[in-house]
């Protein structure tokens, strides 16, 4: 394996499943059990902010209980030892940080933590959130919402995004479906910018033919294991 500077990794919801938290697009995932324009687009929140409200709650209390699987370890180790490494998640959860991992960008945001609609200031959050609760900054009543982004909002940190893309050297897409876009043209993003683009994934994605290398199985062993290949090829460069 050639060593590589400078590599950005996208990560999805199948390197969190072995976490246990629910995928999306799955069988029996979370839009099989819920229909997204009522819980995750701005117009559901218009017409039904406390159903909005207690879908995040429960997804809030959920991922408070789950811890960092091995995967999430090696990418935070893999960070610790090599030092050119950033970390794109599409995942809302917290486990990279917990993992460790502290050059991340959350595009699709963060479950525990809110945003004010009126003052647009972030807060940390754990506890449930109601049409009744206040901004802890500017104190209106009723412009809190959980601080994702929803479908026909513009993922966050874009510029940023683009910026990595364009200077990396090793692209490396784990546990995504591939048919969720902006995230999905990130590999053609890379591969234009001549980075060695990789899948490591449960199967094959949509865009699997877009990358030059593919390893096939559950993110808890193949995301370790590469990334020990990452780092012997660093190590003895």
């Amino acid at each position: 394996m050639a060593s590589y500077d400078r590599i950005v990794i996208l990560t999805g919801a199948g390197l969190s499943a072995e976490s246990g938290v629910s995928t999306f697009r799955d069988p029996n995932g979370i839009w099989a059990k819920y229909d997204w324009r009522d819980v995750a687009t701005p117009e559901g929140f218009a017409k039904n902010p406390q159903a909005v409200h207690e879908f995040y709650n429960m997804r809030r209390r959920s991922h408070a209980e789950v811890k960092p699987n091995a995967a999430h370890l090696a990418l935070a180790h893999l960070e610790a030892n090599h030092g050119g490494v950033t970390i794109i998640t599409q995942n809302v959860d917290a486990l990279h940080e917990a993992a460790g991992s502290t050059s991340l960008i959350h595009m699709h945001g963060q479950a525990l933590q809110a945003l004010c609609a009126k003052c647009q200031h972030r807060h940390p959050w754990r506890d449930d959130l109601s049409i009744e609760t206040a901004c802890p900054s500017c104190k209106v009543v009723g412009a809190m919402r959980p601080d994702v982004v929803w479908f026909g909002e513009i993922p966050y940190h874009m510029e940023r995004i683009s910026g990595v893309l364009r200077n990396c050297d090793l692209f490396i897409s784990i546990g995504t479906s591939g048919n969720v876009y902006p995230a999905a043209g990130f590999v053609a993003e890379a591969r234009a910018s001549g980075a060695h683009t990789v899948e490591l994934n449960l199967e094959p994605s949509e865009g699997a033919s877009l990358f030059q290398e593919a390893i096939y199985g559950p993110a808890t062993q193949v995301v370790p294991a590469y990334v020990e290949k990452i780092l012997s090829a660093h190590n003895n460069y």
